[in-house]
C-alpha cells in the first residue's frame, strides 16, 4: 500500500538528531510512533516488502531479532 511503501521510505533515511524520525513519523505519516513500529514490524516479515527491499528487510530483522 502507499502507506506501506512511505514506511519503507522512511526506514532507508538516515537520521542526525535523537527525536528527528518520530516527529517525522507523525508529521510527514501522520501516525503515532506506536502505530508505525507495529506496522513496521509486520513488514520486516511481509513477503511482498522483502521483495521489495531485500537489503532492508534483511538489515531491520538482524536488528530486531537482535
Amino acid at each position: 500500500t502507499e502507506a506501506e511503501l512511505a514506511i519503507l521510505a522512511m526506514e532507508k533515511r538516515t537520521w542526525k538528531y535523537s527525536g528527528a524520525k518520530e516527529r517525522a513519523v507523525r508529521a510527514e505519516l501522520g501516525m503515532p510512533g506506536t502505530e508505525y513500529y507495529m506496522r513496521l514490524n509486520r513488514l520486516i516479515d511481509d513477503e511482498r516488502a522483502i521483495r521489495a527491499e531485500p537489503a532492508l528487510m534483511r538489515r531491520l530483522r538482524e536488528h530486531r531479532d537482535g
